[in-house]
């Protein structure tokens, strides 16, 4: 193996991915003696998306290893962008595998006999609040004389939007939510199954079809389109946000509570930067009256290219990367550990007190459809939610318009 070759990883962008990841790399290559330079390239989800997938970078071998989130594992393991780990796995098995995850991270990957990916990082979708606001005796008391009812975590929609109304202080540079409204394909499309989960809807008519024209999604639509263009609840710089970019502004200490993912809440506790340690609480989504409580898994992958040169390699590296010491500075550099131990470590959850409510929030997770042409069904969603957010046209008329193009790309 020449030393000028490069083994290349495409990262998901963002700080404590990219840190973990340069820091698992020097790590390894003491622990096993490899030479060979790594670039390591951090990209958001449509640019990582298009070179990995859309591009075959995968596939040809213009990338060895990647991080892919379950949205799009159907398509690469359709495109055979990914090499299977199941023989790899069968001769030297990950510590505990697969015994060490919980079930809801080791389906989405498998295909047929095939496992096309190792878990990487983790924490479903819920509600993050500051609770030292929330526990303020004056703020409750404020909320009571206004409202005449008890100040708590919003239970329902309905006290979503009056709760964050309460605590939007522009003059304090505070503001009562934050919505992730930036279009990439997911952040809209995530928060527009939340709301249609949480009232009872579902995604997938009887017949597997896409279903986005129901009267819970009109309802959903409705109401977020709502939320998201009031000003007098809502962060104004909402609409150029991706969940990151929510994710640091709650960290800042601009946002009373979001809708985002448990490893924002996590990475307040363990970033030198956050304005907010110890004054963070996590619980599960509001719903509609009578409706179950809901959330999203979407988790994120090792896959290893079909078209790598260095696949042995690359499997060496994962299975270290994802070993239990590993999976926990994953989850100290601020992204989240996938393995139960992990999730139960008390050093962790001295450190991060709610971390071990991940698996109460696996519990009433769910998990988008399994379909090779998601991303092009996202789109629509996508363009879906974002004209409910920038035109005067009504949300029935919109949501059939979506399912209309639904139907001709899910033939």
């Amino acid at each position: 193996m020449s030393h000028n070759e490069v083994f290349r990883i495409a990262v998901r962008k963002f700080g404590p991915f990219e840190s973990t990841m340069h820091k698992l790399w020097d790590k390894y290559c003491l622990h096993s003696g490899c030479r060979l330079k790594a670039d390591l390239i951090p990209m958001d989800l449509h640019e990582l998306h298009e070179s990995t997938l859309s591009k075959n970078g995968l596939k040809n071998g213009s990338w060895d290893i990647a991080h892919i989130n379950t949205d799009w594992l159907l398509e690469g393991y359709t495109a055979a962008a990914f090499e299977d780990l199941k023989p790899y796995i069968q001769e030297n098995p990950p510590a505990a595998f697969p015994e060490g995850w919980s079930n809801s991270l080791l389906a989405s990957q498998q295909f047929e006999e095939q496992i096309v990916g190792l878990p990487f990082h983790d924490g479903p979708e819920c509600l993050i609040y500051r609770k030292d606001l929330f526990d303020d005796l004056a703020e409750q008391q404020k909320y009571f004389s206004e409202y005449g009812k008890a100040l708590r975590a919003p239970q329902t929609w309905a006290d979503f939007l009056e709760v964050a109304q309460f605590f939007n202080r522009p003059e304090q540079h505070l503001y009562g939510t934050a919505f992730a409204c930036f279009p990439d394909g997911h952040n809209t499309v995530f928060d527009f199954c939340l709301q249609l989960w949480s009232r009872g809807g579902t995604l997938l008519a009887a017949d597997e079809s896409i279903q986005v024209d129901s009267p819970e999604a009109i309802a959903g639509l409705e109401y977020y389109r709502k939320i998201v263009k009031d000003k007098t609840a809502v962060h104004p710089d909402s609409a150029n946000f991706d969940s990151v970019q929510a994710g640091a502004a709650f960290a800042r200490g601009e946002v009373a509570m979001m809708i985002n993912w448990f490893g924002f809440a996590s990475v307040c506790e363990v970033d030198a930067s956050s304005n907010v340690k110890g004054k963070v609480e996590v619980a599960v989504l509001p719903v509609t009256e009578g409706s179950q409580s809901a959330s999203l898994n979407v988790y994120w992958l090792y896959t290893i290219g079909s078209g790598s040169k260095h696949k042995q390699l690359a499997y060496d590296f994962i299975r270290f990367a994802v070993n239990e010491e590993n999976d926990k500075l994953l989850t100290l550099e601020g992204g989240i550990g996938c393995r139960i131990s992990t999730w139960k470590d008390a050093a962790v959850n001295e450190l991060i007190p709610y971390y071990h409510k991940l698996e109460q929030l696996h519990e009433c997770a769910q998990t988008l459809p399994q379909k090779s042409n998601w991303a092009a069904i996202a789109t629509v969603i996508d363009e879906m939610v974002l004209s409910a957010l920038n035109t005067e046209a009504s949300t029935a008329a919109i949501l059939k318009a979506a399912q209309d193009k639904i139907n001709l790309t899910d033939k």
